[in-house]
C-alpha cells in the first residue's frame, strides 16, 4: 500500500492538529519532530485503511 504524502502546508495543518489533540484531550505535549512522526507512521500504517474505506462508500 502506498503511503499517504500530503504536501508541506498539508503537513504542517495535521501536525498543528495532532498538537493540538495532544495538548486539549491527553494533557500531553508533543514536540513538532514526533507529531510529523506519528503523522508519517498514520499515512502510513492506517491511511490506506481510510482512503479504501472512501472508495467504498463512494
Amino acid at each position: 500500500m502506498k503511503p499517504v504524502e500530503f504536501s508541506k502546508e498539508e503537513r504542517a495543518a495535521a501536525t498543528a492538529k495532532l498538537r493540538a489533540y495532544f495538548r486539549d484531550e491527553l494533557d500531553q505535549e508533543l514536540g513538532q519532530l514526533p507529531a510529523e512522526m506519528l503523522l508519517d507512521f498514520i499515512g502510513r500504517e492506517i491511511g490506506g485503511f481510510f482512503y479504501n474505506r472512501g472508495l467504498y462508500d463512494a
